[in-house]
Order: C-alpha cells, then sequence, then structure tokens
C-alpha cells in the first residue's frame, strides 16, 4: 500500500486519522519535532522537522506517496495576543513553505497532497441566510485572512504538478478532547452552558466523518481545489447544547444563558467567533461522491458518547 507523510499527526484529528490509515492497508510517517522516545506503532514511524529552522528529513519527503498535512498552532488555546496570533499564522504558512521546498528540492513520488484548512474562511452569516459555499470570498478578520494565507501558502505544491485538495474543516465533534470536551465541561456540574442568545449556527463534523474525507481525498484523483468538511445539518448552538445535554444527562440538567459580556471577558477576541453564526455548504463534497456516516447532531453526539 501507499505511504502517507502527515504534518500535525500527534494532534487531536491526527491521532484517528493514523488509526484509520492503518486500517485502510496504508503505511504512515508521522512529522514531529521530537521523535525520542516515541514508540511506533505497526505501520508506523515518525520522522523529524523542525518549521522553525526549516528542517525536514528528506529520506521522509522521498518516501512518501501522499501528504496530508494538517500542522497548525491551536486557535482557541491561547489569547489572541498579537504575538501568538503571528504564531497561529507562521505555523501555517511556514510549515507549507517547508513542505514545498522539501518537494521541490529532493527527487519524490507524491502524487498529491490533502492540506488542512477552515470554515474561518468564511465571515458571519447574512439575511436571508445563504449557505457559505466554496466560492465565497474569504472574510476580512483574522480568521478569514488567516485562512486565505494558509490556503495560499500550500497552493504553489500545483506548480510542481502536484495534485492538491484543501479540506475546510468545520467544528470538529471527537470522542476525546477539542470543542466537545468544552461542550461537556459545564454539564458535569448539571448545567448546559448555551452561549449567548444560543441562535448562531453551528457548522461541525464527527471527526470519523473527516478522516474518511481526507481518505476520500486521496483516493480521488477527481478531487481537487476546495471543499467545506462540514456536516449536511449544522445547527444552532442551543440545539447542540441541549442534544449533548439530554445524551448525557437525561432530563438532570438546567440550561442557562451565558452572557455575551462574560464571554467577552472571558476569552477576549476568542469570543467573536464562539458567537458567530456561519452556515456553511457541504453540497460540493456530497456532489462529489462523499457519503457522510453522521449527517445529523444526534446520530454523531450519540455515537461520540459512547467512546
Amino acid at each position: 500500500m501507499a505511504t502517507i507523510l502527515i504534518t500535525g499527526g500527534t494532534g487531536l484529528i491526527g491521532k484517528v486519522l493514523t488509526k484509520a490509515l492503518l486500517q485502510q492497508g496504508y503505511e504512515v510517517i508521522i512529522l514531529t519535532r521530537n521523535i525520542t522516545g516515541r514508540k511506533a506503532a505497526q505501520g508506523t514511524s515518525y520522522a523529524a522537522w523542525d518549521v522553525k529552522k526549516q528542517q525536514i528529513d528528506r529520506a521522509a519527503v522521498q518516501q512518501a506517496d501522499y501528504v496530508i498535512h494538517l500542522a497548525g498552532a491551536g486557535v482557541v488555546e491561547k489569547k489572541w495576543t498579537g504575538a501568538y496570533k503571528n504564531e497561529i499564522r507562521e505555523s501555517r504558512t511556514e510549515s507549507s513553505r517547508l513542505l514545498i521546498d522539501a518537494l521541490k528540492n529532493n527527487n519524490n513520488n507524491v502524487k498529491a497532497i490533502v492540506s488542512m484548512s477552515a470554515i474561518g474562511w468564511y465571515g458571519t452569516d447574512s439575511e436571508p441566510v445563504k449557505p457559505f459555499e466554496e466560492t465565497d470570498p474569504a472574510d476580512t478578520g483574522f480568521l478569514g485572512e488567516t485562512c486565505k494565507l494558509w490556503e495560499e501558502s500550500i497552493e504553489p505544491v500545483t506548480s510542481l504538478g502536484k495534485r492538491l485538495v484543501k479540506l475546510r474543516t468545520g467544528i470538529v465533534l471527537a470522542g476525546n478532547g477539542g470543542a466537545l470536551a468544552e461542550f461537556k465541561k459545564p454539564l458535569h456540574f448539571g448545567v448546559a452552558a448555551i452561549l449567548g442568545n444560543g441562535k448562531q449556527m453551528v457548522s461541525w463534523i464527527h471527526v470519523d466523518d473527516l478522516c474518511r474525507m481526507f481518505l476520500y481525498a486521496i483516493e480521488n484523483e477527481k478531487l481537487q481545489g476546495s471543499y467545506n468538511a462540514v456536516a449536511p445539518k449544522p445547527v444552532s448552538n442551543k440545539i447542540l447544547t441541549l442534544t449533548l445535554a439530554k445524551i448525557i444527562r437525561g432530563r438532570f440538567y438546567i440550561p442557562i444563558h451565558v452572557p455575551v459580556f462574560v464571554l467577552k471577558l472571558m476569552l477576549g477576541q476568542r469570543s467573536i467567533e464562539v458567537l458567530k453564526s456561519a452556515t456553511v455548504s457541504c453540497q460540493k463534497i456530497s456532489d462529489a461522491g462523499f457519503k457522510f456516516r453522521y449527517e445529523k447532531i444526534e446520530s454523531a453526539l450519540n455515537d461520540l458518547n459512547k467512546k
């Protein structure tokens, strides 16, 4: 089977994706800053890279048939200081630059690159709501500009004759960590914390569907360009929160609206994103033949609650 080189493979999505690739018989090489002491499962290996120093294991690049590019500093983990905003941008653009230089300067058999992007590309819903599509321009806010730079930074691989697919990923729901873990925290105390008025639309995707989409992008040569990686049925923050509460707590929870000013005090500029309503269409990837396993929030949350 083919060998897939992954950046960001030690993160939440990367771990689930690696497992999915191994189940399909792929060999996986995970690029990491520190390979010391890492134990590789059968079918996987680790290779060193350092984005800041623009260094990468040449042999790993030469062994790869495909590249999955997930690397990038977390967007919500830290306060958006000027320095951290710069880190968010550069962790994406500079890692792309390193990959492009490695592909340009080393003989390789890489057929395609599938790169992570995000629906932060889009702005907020207008009235009447028209779901965002891949042809819509990037928003002028921080995340919109970041996503635009991110996608532009990996685009030069096409000039090397490589097929490029960019997946604009929605809110990823996973059983261990990520956004869902944050939604669950107040429920430990019997509180269903609805953010603001709760009407803002959340375009989400089950992590298993996202990983299947990466596989689909690798295996289908007709796919190229940008695709929205979101489930067919976005829901409001209120519906997501209350659905999760019913699954975890039954009837034993209290719904509470967290006021906007409290969110702004807690999150600063990041509150813009949790309060933003973004209804995003998955029609393009569906038209390309991809089938979702989790189209509705109820089935996704029920599955994830079992894991």
